[in-house]
């Protein structure tokens, strides 16, 4: 028993020995990290470059032009984004840097948006980085054989692999055509599927390129969180221009999707312990005294401007400049209201031509009430008896065509009351959305009941034979009588067309509000 108590401690001690020396390594390697052994964990230092930049509000300028970008083809820069291409077929434009990039290292956050009405859109959206500014080509409405970097958003399917949309890296030496057939898929440095079209808020997209490294994440779209980042693809040892210009370009082809692009901002990377000097030490120090003095010159001369304006306007005092940018809520309801104001120009007129033939048809009522008085004193018995059925039809006919048409004309001047209160609402307290639909649904409703009358007034005359026996008196002296079917037919198509005109007209405002 002393042999077996005295053993167990003597084979335990080894196995102690060696728990004690990998704890001492764990430390060390532990601290070794902590102290900076690992540098690949260390980020970089960015430094945002606002020259090469561009984001909302007030976009561009008061000429169309944003500040150190240029625009070619179809791009339509505005206040809050850069429409890149419209959704209308065949349309190509672009944005890029005036200045070229001299950084070694750079990331890029770019914030578009990529919508259209149908379940597949063209062509696509791309990035560039190249050594001269594609402004126009095949290539998603840039230049092809281009020397630098291209990532490529693209949402249509060329070579029906079912592959779309997806987003691809292509580098080009400037000597590579690309495969539209293929959709780049031959020349792809790295590629995921992601889908980007008609999501409820901007799409991101982050490009970092470091130490000979490019990196794509991808925020799709889905919240509002803007740092809510996923892993798109990666591409090693990828060696690119340190020189060239950055851009963007999008293209349609039979199909259409509206190109979007909200921001476009670029920080340049240093590694750390190796910070950039600050932006004022770039500039000289003669430049900055010219600059200083040019500065309190046009000072001076603006302070005197306003002196010698107080002094000969001293009644008006300093007002706020307005906004000379219209915003996209602004823009909306602007359009709602000029649509309101043709329709009610238009039912203006139709209220004028349907109270000159009213005038019309009771003229013509009198006409006809005379001549059944005449008959009635001069001519006999016999002949009375024959005509007064015929006559009193075409005038109970008459009546009631001007009963209906009264109909017609207050339905009208209803209509014509709802635009006019919806307009003061809208001018007095801004009108939302919701309550101009409401209107516009209400304005239907009566168009729809004005339809309704007018076509059971037209089966009323159709199934009722009498009534088409039934011929004007021919007095000596009076015109011919307007025949009650015509008329009718006449304001059936005058309804259809104005009821055409009213859908084609809401068709092509809602079509409009995708401009802006």
């Amino acid at each position: 028993m002393a042999v077996s108590v005295a053993r167990p401690p003597v084979a335990r001690a080894p196995v102690l020995i060696l728990t004690f020396l990998a704890a001492l390594a764990l430390r060390r390697g532990v601290a070794d990290v902590a102290a900076g052994g690992s540098p690949s964990a260390e980020t970089p230092h960015r430094r945002f470059e606002y020259k090469y930049s561009f984001k909302g509000p007030h976009l561009s300028q008061s000429d169309g032009s944003v500040p150190f970008w240029i625009h070619t083809g179809n791009a339509i820069p505005s206040a809050d984004q850069v429409r890149i291409t419209p959704s209308l077929r065949s349309q190509k434009g672009s944005v890029w840097t005036k200045n070229k990039v001299n950084f070694e290292h750079w990331e890029a956050e770019v914030t578009f948006r990529v919508s259209g009405r149908g379940r597949m859109g063209a062509d696509g959206l791309a990035l560039w980085f190249t050594t001269e500014q594609g402004l126009d080509g095949p290539v998603y409405g840039a230049a092809d054989r281009w020397n630098g970097l291209g990532i490529f958003f693209d949402s249509f399917d060329n070579d029906g692999k079912k592959n779309n949309p997806a987003i691809l890296v292509v580098g080009n030496n400037g000597n590579l055509v690309y495969d539209h057939q293929n959709d780049g898929s031959t020349q792809a440095l790295g590629t995921c599927l992601r889908d980007f079209r008609n999501k409820p808020y901007p799409v991101r997209a982050k490009i970092m390129y470091y130490k000979q490294t490019l990196t794509v994440m991808i925020n799709n779209g889905f919240t509002p969180d803007r740092d809510d980042y996923e892993f798109c693809t990666k591409v090693d040892n990828m060696v690119i221009p340190t020189e060239g210009f950055f851009g963007i370009s999008a293209a349609t082809g039979g199909l259409a999707d509206d190109h979007d692009v909200l921001s476009f901002l670029l920080f340049r990377l240093t590694e750390p312990g190796q910070q950039p000097p600050p932006p004022e030490s770039e500039i000289p120090k003669q430049e900055k005294d010219k600059y200083q003095e040019e500065f309190q010159n046009f000072q001076q001369e603006l302070d005197k401007k306003k002196e010698e304006f107080q002094k000969e306007h001293p009644d008006v005092q300093g007002e706020p400049i307005e906004d000379m940018y219209e915003s996209v809520n602004d823009r909306e309801i602007r359009q709602v209201f000029e649509g309101q104001n043709r329709i009610h120009l238009e039912i203006k007129q139709l209220h004028r031509q349907l109270a000159m033939i009213l005038d019309e048809q009771r003229r013509y009522v009198s006409v006809i009430t005379d001549e059944i008085a005449k008959k009635g004193t001069n001519v006999e018995s016999g002949q009375v008896d024959a005509a007064s059925p015929q006559l009193g039809s075409v005038l109970v006919t008459q009546q009631e065509v001007l009963r209906n048409l009264n109909e017609l004309r207050n339905s009208f001047h209803e209509s014509l009351k709802q635009i006019g209160s919806a307009q003061q609402q809208g001018n007095a307290a801004g009108l939302g959305t919701y309550e101009t639909i409401q209107h516009f649904n209400d304005i239907k409703e009566h168009l729809h009941t004005v339809k309704r009358d007018v076509e059971h007034l037209v089966q009323r005359s159709v199934q009722n034979p009498a009534e088409k026996a039934v011929k004007c008196p021919e007095p000596p002296p009076l015109p011919a009588c307007l025949s009650t079917v015509h008329f009718v037919i006449f304001i059936v198509i005058q309804s259809v067309l104005f009821f055409c005109y009213v859908m084609y007209k809401s068709q092509q405002e809602a079509a409009a509000k995708k401009f802006f």
